[in-house]
């Protein structure tokens, strides 16, 4: 009998037909046993009784958790007052026949426990089938496929960075550096950035996805070794203003996206979805400096940057003051900035730049970019770089570059907010920090 997904089984009501999945609950009540059967597309409850086969009950009491099976039954409508409200709620699924594809070892641990973060990761492989963390996971994806769609409908095209490097896009970082091609040492890339700039020159407006790599010795809740960038880059901008209008209506477009796709997975992780009005609150670094101090008293005008206190103050302010979850902080000084940023004529000494900041954390950086060869030139010798060591990158700037701006911004740290998760490695599929690639290295959880 050809496979039928768990989700269609409202189409079959009164009729045998065979799912295959994984056995995700088991209650043995003697003459009668309940299995929850799941596979990609939703879990039913399974009967096992004499009242559907007499082999059928032995075979059911058999199995446990995570034992992969396939299974032969009846579709049945459930009586109205034992229905539920969830998913096949108003399905029940008699059981025929079982037929186990692969057993499953005793589970280490009760799947519905809380576990200490190192337990959780550890245990990955195993973790990663609890309907909390699959929910996190679906939502990452769905972000994922709104960011390209949204990206494509919008003239963009989509191109792969590479990630072995000779130098490092933002003329500074820490890199994880290694020999292998003779004499020129390599980089683990830790940005698309100047790539994406060379591909503006090509289709004008271009983003990518895939991942970078910080060597930073450090150890947060915020921070990790590897993470999934998202990045675009588009031509022919008036200024900075043009990026982050295009940004807003990216994440508006992201949060609708996610309200038509994972409802049940915000409710069973108990968030909810963001304030994204249709223009979102800017102000300049020294505005919201000036607005810091007259509200709280704290004097940080002059500040090259926010301190994450001050991150995490505006956007309580902007929530409760503007109706917005995402606040635009702009005109970093140029000293903060990356070589490559666009310094704004009208207000010297600050970039066209900003930081979108979103639940209290900066998850996007962006702005203009230097687009005139000699200014770019200027700006690499500025930061005590040699323009000679970004000779393959200045080329496309020779040969009529646009006023062009872009953004990057983390997959994992962009879930971890939109779900209210503490630490970003619960966000990430399998995190790779100073502490842990794959298995913990050693004890030392300190920052």
């Amino acid at each position: 009998m050809e496979r039928t997904l768990i989700g269609d089984l409202k189409d079959h009501i009164g009729k045998d037909v065979t799912i295959n999945g994984w056995v995700t609950g088991v209650r043995d009540h003697g003459k009668v046993a309940f299995l929850v059967l799941t596979d990609r597309s939703a879990s039913v409850q399974a009967v096992a009784s004499n009242d559907y086969n007499e082999t059928a009950l032995p075979q059911a009491q058999a199995v446990s958790d995570f034992y992969a099976v396939e299974v032969t039954g009846e579709v049945k409508e459930r009586p109205e007052k034992m229905r539920r409200d969830e998913v096949n709620g108003e399905l029940e699924f008699g059981i025929k026949e079982i037929k186990v594809l692969n057993k499953s070892a005793e589970l280490p641990f009760d799947m519905d426990a809380e576990l200490n973060l190192d337990t959780h990761l550890d245990n990955l492989p195993l973790t990663l089938r609890t309907d909390k963390t699959k929910a996190i996971f679906k939502v990452q994806s769905e972000i994922l496929k709104a960011y390209r769609a949204f990206l494509t409908l919008n003239g963009f095209t989509e191109f792969q960075a590479p990630k072995l490097v000779g130098d490092d896009a933002e003329g500074g970082a820490n890199t994880f550096s290694f020999p292998y091609f003779g004499d020129q040492k390599a980089h683990l890339a830790t940005s698309p950035q100047l790539y994406k700039q060379i591909m503006v020159g090509v289709y004008e407006r271009v983003f990518s996805t895939g991942n970078v790599f910080r060597a930073e010795k450090h150890s947060t809740s915020r921070h990790l070794n590897e993470y999934t960038s998202m990045d675009l880059e588009m031509g022919f901008i008036k200024d900075y203003k043009d990026v982050a209008n295009l940004v807003a209506d990216l994440m508006r477009a992201i949060v609708e996206h996610l309200k038509a796709t994972c409802e049940e997975e915000f409710k069973l992780l108990e968030a909810e979805l963001p304030l994204a009005p249709a223009e979102f609150p800017m102000m300049k670094l020294k505005e919201a400096q000036e607005l810091i101090k007259k509200e709280t008293g704290e004097d940080t005008v002059g500040e090259p940057d926010l301190e994450p206190e001050h991150e995490r103050w505006l956007c309580t302010y902007a929530n409760e003051n503007l109706g917005s979850d995402f606040i635009y902080i702009t005109h970093y000084p140029i000293e903060k900035r990356p070589m490559y940023t666009f310094e704004d004529p009208e207000d010297p000494g600050f970039t066209g730049s900003f930081d979108l900041l979103f639940k209290g954390v900066e998850i996007i950086s962006g702005g203009q970019r230097r687009h005139d060869y000699d200014n770019l030139i200027e700006g690499i010798k500025a930061k005590g770089l040699d323009p000679e060591k970004f000779s393959y990158y200045l080329q496309a700037f020779k040969y009529g570059m646009p006023p062009h701006g872009g953004i990057g911004m983390g997959l994992e740290r962009l879930t971890a907010k939109f779900l209210n998760i503490a630490n970003v490695k619960e966000a990430t599929l399998f995190p790779r920090d100073m502490n842990r690639i794959d298995t913990l290295l050693h004890d030392n959880n300190s920052d």
